[in-house]
């Protein structure tokens, strides 16, 4: 058996813990527990996504212990998410890892939260070495890298992101306006199945360049809706734009750098809609988290520390939140 590693994030409001083992590399364990209280605020409130994380971290902890059939004496390394993210979000788990890393002698290692979502989308194709392209889109990211070896490990260019809000930020954003939940990104894709993506003509989001812009798709879409057009519709045409915006920059970023593979990875990866269009792109090997995986979860974070070389206890624990995390700085 090869080393376990706890990996734990708490960078929004998804309390996820998980346990890893690298050799080979394998989820031996994926707990998560997604916090319902925002649902009535129509997004994410801090405080409340705070002090959730604090009241149930130990149990969520526990209850990937339990799947992955070990205890915390086995463990190799703790990893942890340390930005960017919600900082008294991170703060709790950050506090936990150490608090589990200082009692129990082992070393901390501090992981960028989409490099967790990238660990996520790599870990079927584990053969798989730089270069190639790598798209992370949720409801707080919308990300495109091309990723490349560098002279002391990976290196991440950023090629383009959005200019206003996330893709999935949108989808949720409308879903709540049709009475679907918050999130309400996988409901939406669900209505969209019973619409005519063509009965509302929706503007196509901007199209320059390698960034994305979906405000202003936002705003045609809640003006659509006032105008008194059939919820379905209106997710399936919404859902159809995102989708074509997302697939097209892709194309464009292949064509520019040459890249013939591409790693999709976030929350809107696990769309239905985005697959099947992921799946028809010509000359491109894709790869996608496997299911459980796209959300946020302390198994990405875990996978995304598992090929680093664990470095000796720092008593000190020195690791800070960063609610800020500059993505040319990814570790």
């Amino acid at each position: 058996m090869g080393r376990l590693i706890l990996g734990i994030d708490t960078s929004c409001d998804d309390t996820g813990v998980g346990v890893v083992e690298d050799a080979p590399l394998r989820v031996r364990a994926n707990a998560v527990r997604s916090q319902l209280i925002h649902q009535g605020y129509g997004g994410v409130v801090p405080e409340l996504a705070s002090r959730s994380h604090l009241d149930h971290i130990a149990a969520v902890a526990q209850r990937a212990l339990d799947q992955a059939g070990c205890r915390f004496d086995q463990f190799s390394a703790v990893a942890v998410t340390a930005g960017p993210g919600l900082l008294g979000a991170l703060l709790v788990g950050l506090n936990f890892a150490k608090g589990l890393a200082q009692g129990l002698g082992l070393p901390l290692l501090p992981v960028h939260h989409l490099q967790g979502h990238l660990a996520a989308g790599l870990l079927e194709v584990p053969h798989w070495a730089p270069p190639f392209l790598a798209l992370i889109v949720s409801g707080g990211h919308t990300h495109l890298f091309d990723v490349a070896e560098g002279a002391s490990g990976w290196h991440y260019q950023l090629l383009g992101a959005t200019l206003d809000d996330a893709a999935g930020e949108v989808l949720d954003k409308i879903a709540r306006l049709l009475g679907l939940g918050f999130p309400g990104g996988a409901a939406l894709a669900r209505l969209a199945e019973a619409g005519d993506p063509r009965a509302v003509p929706l503007p196509r989001p901007y199209r320059g360049g390698l960034d994305f812009s979906f405000s202003g798709l936002k705003t045609a879409a809640l003006l659509a809706y006032r105008a008194g057009c059939r919820p379905e519709d209106l997710a399936a045409a919404l859902q159809a734009r995102v989708v074509e915006a997302l697939i097209k920059t892709l194309r464009r970023a292949a064509h520019q750098t040459g890249r013939s593979r591409v790693v999709v990875a976030g929350g809107v990866a696990a769309s239905a809609a985005l697959r099947a269009a992921l799946a028809e792109l010509p000359g491109l090997e894709v790869s996608l988290p496997p299911p459980g995986l796209n959300t946020d979860n302390g198994a990405m974070i875990a996978l995304a520390a598992a090929g680093r070389d664990a470095p000796a206890p720092d008593p000190t624990l020195g690791c800070e939140a960063r609610a800020e995390w500059g993505l040319g700085d990814m570790l």
